[in-house]
């Protein structure tokens, strides 16, 4: 019927005028929240700066640590081939200290030119030892250390303090600031007492020890 057709538009017609009304009403409450916080500059500024400076400090600190890491491993790389060469130059020293004053004064110019090479080829030994880091020392007249020494029996003599090396058996080597092989010591036994150095109450043990096993 045209009647029911008329009405049915009217009615369409209020319905989206009313649905248009109450769209700004509703959306009036969104507008009024607060939209998200701003981070603040200047403290984000500080926070990238703080991660920098850490940043910055590791890696210098790395980079110390392994130049570090490489200055000890050119130091000491020879460490196991050097200790292998000291057994050379016992064997030259003992060679060498075979031959009393007496032989030598009364060696032919031949056994006598024999000396003197193993004397120059100890002397270039030891140059290139040194040239290597590794130093040798003899620590006679000094307080034994257990660090450095190694006690191979005790001597008594009232004339120095007890505790003193007064006979280098064997002497030591140092490869930088390491120890490459302690010396071998004959340590007093008898004198006036000292204060007692640096590790000394291992001198007893290991000259006691030293004694029992001659």
């Amino acid at each position: 019927m045209p009647g029911s057709e008329t009405m049915g538009m009217d009615m369409t017609e209020q319905t989206a005028r009313a649905e248009d009304a109450a769209a700004p009403a509703e959306a009036a409450p969104l507008a009024n929240q607060p939209g998200p916080t701003q981070p603040d500059p200047e403290a984000h500024a500080a926070e990238l700066k703080d991660r920098l400076l850490r940043t910055l400090a590791e890696m210098e600190n790395l980079r110390k640590r392994t130049d570090r890491e490489i200055a000890d491993s050119r130091a000491y790389a020879v460490a196991a081939f050097a200790r292998d060469v000291l057994g050379v130059a016992d064997n030259m020293r003992r060679a060498l200290d075979a031959i009393s004053p007496e032989l030598r004064a009364s060696a032919e110019s031949g056994v006598k030119a024999l000396i003197e090479g193993v004397e120059l080829t100890e002397r270039e030994l030891q140059k290139a030892l040194e040239k290597n880091g590794v130093s040798q020392f003899t620590p006679r007249g000094e307080k034994f250390d257990p660090n450095v020494h190694q006690a191979m029996f005790e001597v008594p003599d009232a004339a120095v303090p007890a505790g003193s090396v007064v006979e280098v058996v064997q002497p030591g080597y140092m490869i930088g600031e390491r120890m490459l092989r302690p010396a071998l010591v004959g340590v007093s036994k008898g004198g006036p007492k000292t204060a007692p150095a640096r590790g000394q109450a291992a001198v007893n043990d290991n000259a006691a020890k030293a004694a029992k096993d001659s």
